[in-house]
């Protein structure tokens, strides 16, 4: 699946919930569905920076995509995890880099956070970019 096409799937799925509690609570159960990270990544080299709560995000390439894990201990960013992992997870690193998350806005994900988990959305997407460059850059693309 494209990254667009998992980005329309995810607006679809929120679309049904009309308040943001129902959202909440859906993302709470996205978290549950977020792969566990190798308990050898749980460390500070893969601590994201920015971040209010812990959160930790391991990219290694497979083949010609990045494969994410990630994992928190706050289950909302959890869940924020679960869904760029999701859209981001599988993908090419030029796609990664080239391609908008226009998800995050669309399914009113940034303006419901509060500014510090808003931060934390943003530090976590920044992340998934650089190392979407850096093996961009190390396929010499």
């Amino acid at each position: 699946m494209t990254l667009n096409e998992q980005q329309d799937e995810i607006i679809e799925e929120f679309s049904v919930f009309d308040d943001w509690m129902d959202k909440y609570n859906y993302l709470i159960e996205l978290s549950k569905d977020l792969s566990v990270i190798d308990p050898k990544y749980k460390t500070q080299e893969y601590l994201i920076e920015g971040c209010q709560s812990k959160v930790w995000l391991f990219a290694e390439m497979e083949g010609d995509v990045v494969k994410y894990s990630a994992d928190s201990d706050a289950i909302i960013t959890k869940g924020i995890a679960a869904l760029l992992v999701r859209v981001l997870s599988g993908q090419k690193p030029a796609d990664i880099l080239n391609n908008e998350l226009y998800f995050i806005d669309k399914i009113g994900l940034q303006q419901n956070l509060s500014p510090t988990r808003s931060n934390g959305l943003l530090a976590m997407v920044k992340q998934m970019k650089l190392y979407a460059m850096a093996y961009n850059a190390k396929i010499g693309n």
